[in-house]
């Protein structure tokens, strides 16, 4: 997939025009064959409609008259980020940050930003302020384990014991682990793993993983997992569900966003088509609201971690054009989505070119009856990258078990292969309503350990590799290779095996050499650990002292 600038032109003027915030990115053509459900925008839903029209907003003619109740505004402050947790007390609560709509510097008043603490009755909203936590920008809220919450802030945390605080202010270890950090550490997100470790994507892209979610961070890969595609990419947010891994991220020059699904948060998959774009705030009676950007998108999660609504940060006019008091601000606002269906795969046995039917369960939940509610022509099972095209298994025959509903479908053109870690569901209800869902396959083991070597360092008989464990099983003996770079080919300097390792919990491995050799010191090595029966891990680094 290669997305690229349209034109010469476009992108001369994006870096001659000082305050340039767009341009053109071309599409895939395979990208016009999706069908609806094929792309993470198409899960956007109409916004329910809690208040009246109203022209007494700031605002340009694409936003005004617009329903002021959606998310959190008004004159006196510029809202921007932030994210919405449930509470125990059944109500909402959102963590945002704001600055002074009056300063001097208007849009661009947002480092001095300050994070404060809303509340609300309706996921959409609209929320009140009760609270002042403190200095901040770009939050991201999270329950840890052990109960307590947090507030990531560019630079540092909030934590307290209470969704109503009291929170302290604190600041995050990182430990890049002989890794270059992309881009920075900042514009965080974070997924709890099933554990109740964390696992934390940063601005450039990279994977870092916490043993509770305050403690250190360790980077665990060598690169952006982002799409190899031409991007100014920033606002990642992340969370896992009963089911897999979840990454949006925005090319914010482009203003087009991507998904990814993972089975475990450390390898990624991209989907194709956008996941959001400008145009996506549209109501239950039509109206639209044309926001001109939409960043820093945050997800609500229900009890099983889907995501059911998305929260953005709008904005009416270019940052730039954004002055104090000319009525143009930002907002945050809520857009529902639609939830997956819970699937299950009754099948044990991997499903192979043999297999003749494949039999899904799909499960009665509150407002959705499979038995009488799902359109069955319309369905398509198989893998992702076929049903996002419209491809892949048609039903033969249904049958009820209790409130349950069995579908079976002829295993024709399902398209599962070795690269899968899920299958999915995608057709409608008979009211023409977008049902989809993802399932686990039965065979594949989604936690696993996560072997990763360090630089190796010099020592007076031969090299010392940490190797950590950052997974949440305890790992089987490994074997690791180191190799050096030695007139343009990788040459093996020496083997070792890996002890069995909690999670968590590392070793150091000795690579014997001849003789203490210092002339490997910055030399290019690269390091290759053998798991039994999974891929092999590489890692590329230098010799250190």
């Amino acid at each position: 997939m290669k997305i690229k600038v349209c034109t010469l032109v476009s992108f001369i003027s994006m870096i001659f025009v000082t305050n340039a915030q767009t341009t053109h990115r071309e599409r895939p053509a395979e990208w016009n064959s999706l069908s609806e459900g094929g792309r993470f925008m198409d899960l956007f839903r109409p916004i329910p409609v809690l208040d009246s029209l109203t022209s007494q907003v700031w605002g340009g003619k694409n936003v005004v008259p617009r329903y002021k109740n959606n998310g959190i505004e008004d004159k006196a402050w510029s809202y921007w980020g932030g994210n919405i947790l449930m509470g125990n007390d059944g109500k909402y609560h959102m963590f945002v940050c704001r600055w002074r709509e009056d300063s001097s510097k208007g849009h661009m008043e947002w480092p001095n930003s300050e994070v404060v603490h809303a509340v609300s009755k309706n996921p959409i909203g609209p929320f009140k302020v009760v609270e002042t936590i403190g200095e901040g920008h770009n939050p991201e809220a999270f329950q840890l384990q052990d109960g307590r919450y947090a507030i990531y802030v560019i630079n540092g945390y909030y934590l307290s014991n209470n969704i109503n605080g009291p929170w302290t202010y604190g600041k995050f270890d990182f430990d890049p682990r002989d890794r270059p950090i992309i881009e920075g550490l900042s514009n965080l997100s974070f997924a709890k793993r099933e554990n109740g470790s964390y696992l934390m994507v940063c601005r450039g892209g990279s994977i870092w993983l916490s043993k509770d979610g305050v403690a250190p961070y360790n980077q665990t890969t060598d690169k952006s997992v982002y799409p190899p595609v031409e991007g100014e990419f920033e606002d990642p947010v992340v969370w896992r569900d009963h089911v897999q891994y979840h990454m949006i991220v925005n090319d914010w020059l482009g203003r087009i966003a991507f998904y990814l699904r993972s089975k475990n948060g450390i390898k990624w998959k991209i989907e194709p088509g956008e996941a959001y774009l400008p145009g996506i705030a549209k109501y239950e009676d039509g109206t639209m609201e044309d926001w001109f950007k939409y960043e820093r998108i945050k997800i609500l999660q229900d009890s099983l971690g889907r995501a059911v609504q998305a929260n953005f940060a709008v904005i009416d006019t270019l940052k730039f054009q954004d002055k104090p008091l000319d009525g143009h601000s930002s907002k945050n606002i809520g857009i529902p989505l639609a939830v997956p269906k819970q699937l299950e795969l009754l099948h044990k046995r991997k499903i192979s070119s043999k297999t003749k039917t494949i039999s899904v369960r799909i499960k009665h939940e509150k407002d959705f009856n499979p038995i009488t509610d799902l359109d069955l022509s319309s369905l398509r099972f198989g893998a992702p990258e076929k049903v996002n095209f419209g491809k892949g298994c048609k039903a033969v025959r249904t049958e009820k078990h209790g409130a349950d509903l069995i579908v079976h479908f002829d295993a024709t053109d399902n398209g599962i292969g070795n690269d899968n870690f899920t299958v999915k569901l995608l057709g409608k209800t008979k009211q023409g309503e977008l049902v989809f869902g993802y399932a686990r396959l039965p065979w594949i083991n989604y936690i696993e350990p996560i072997l990763s070597a360090r630089d190796p360092k010099l020592q007076t008989n031969g090299l010392m590799v940490r190797v950590d464990n950052f997974g949440q099983v305890k790992s089987r003996s490994s074997k690791m290779i180191v190799e050096e770079m030695k007139n343009g080919n990788w040459t093996i300097m020496g083997k070792a095996t890996i002890p069995k390792l909690d999670p968590f919990g590392y070793s150091d491995v000795l690579i014997k050499i001849k003789a203490n050799r210092e002339d490997l010191i910055d030399r290019r090595i690269r390091i290759t650990i053998l798991h039994p029966n999974k891929p092999k891990n590489l890692h590329e680094g230098k010799v250190i002292k």
